[in-house]
């Protein structure tokens, strides 16, 4: 049973990380820096980051953020996805947990190495219409859906599988609306009304669509290339990731929730089981978050104190 623990966790850790058998160098200089960052402890960005759940939410993201097919062209024209789908989404997280966890000074600097990425990254795609359109990555459009269908997933997913959000579901919207800002989103939506009032715009307009490329891509998301022993784990996880999809974009994604015959499976239960079996496996604070605390104490932050408001004033 040891080694079997020892292998899930390299796997796991290779799967997020890209490193199997050490820390990524970006994570232990999360303790540098000499301001508290955008974030602190007891914050709602901080619960659900922190949290098992992230890892359904990643897959639901990744599915709802395909049906914009320009969001979806600059992923499939451009990125790694199929070649190297674990270091795409490594690049991901360092990016995500910088700023959940960094100095403002990280938070920006991962910035601008993601804007920087996205410059390379344009082209044409078709639109639900039919017509042409040119998308560039750095598009303010293209970026609002991606955070928002971000927002959005995580949200759910920690509502489901999570504990409370302190202040709330909309206490997390509005403060990660800061890393909507850092991409140059103006007015981001800081609200759960409002997160789902703009998709619902955007499923209104008919500006989602399903096509070929979609399908390729829902079906790599469904068997992406991982180690063996994840297999049973992520065919759970998968599962719930569509069963907690409203039924409309299930229905565009062409999938549907799990069933045996006519009697519908246990996605949600079984997927709370998995990441208990997750949190077991990797503890339950990770090298971001302690990295993180060690620059706190080094500037003499101490958790519940009047920091947490001086550190977000002018956010």
């Amino acid at each position: 049973m040891g080694n079997i623990l020892k292998i899930w966790r390299a796997e796991l850790r290779r799967a997020f990380t890209g490193h199997p058998d050490s820390t990524p160098l970006w994570v232990p200089r999360l303790a540098e820096g000499n301001d508290v960052g955008y974030h602190l402890p007891g914050s709602a960005v901080w619960a659900v980051h922190g949290s098992m759940p992230t890892i359904v939410a990643g897959i639901r993201v990744l599915l709802m953020q395909s049906l914009h097919p320009g969001a979806l062209a600059g992923v499939y024209d451009h990125s790694g996805f199929k070649k190297d789908p674990l270091g795409r989404l490594a690049s991901t997280i360092q990016w995500i947990f910088t700023v959940t966890y960094g100095s403002r000074e990280a938070a920006q600097e991962a910035t601008n190495r993601v804007k920087r990425i996205h410059e390379r990254v344009h082209g044409t795609y078709l639109d639900a219409q039919g017509n042409t359109r040119n998308y560039s990555a750095n598009d303010p459009g293209l970026l609002r859906w991606v955070h928002v269908a971000y927002a959005d997933s995580f949200v759910k997913a920690h509502e489901i599988w999570g504990g409370p959000i302190p202040g709330g579901p909309d206490a997390y919207i509005r403060e990660w609306a800061q890393a909507a800002r850092l991409m140059g989103i103006v007015d981001p939506p800081l609200d759960q009304a409002s997160v789902k009032a703009e998709m619902d715009d955007w499923y209104n307009a008919g500006v989602l669509r399903a096509d070929d490329r979609l399908k390729e891509t829902v079906e790599f998301i469904r068997n992406p290339p991982l180690h063996p022993s994840l297999w049973p784990g992520y065919k759970v996880l998968f599962a719930a990731a569509v069963a907690s999809l409203e039924p409309k974009y299930r229905e565009l994604l062409g999938l549907r929730r799990p069933h045996l015959g006519p009697v519908p499976l246990p996605a949600i239960t079984a997927a709370r089981m998995t990441l208990a079996v997750v949190r077991l496996i990797l503890g339950r604070k990770g090298p971001s978050e302690l990295a993180a605390r060690q620059r706190l104490r080094r500037l003499g932050y101490e958790s519940g104190s009047d920091n947490w408001q001086s550190a977000n004033a002018d956010s």
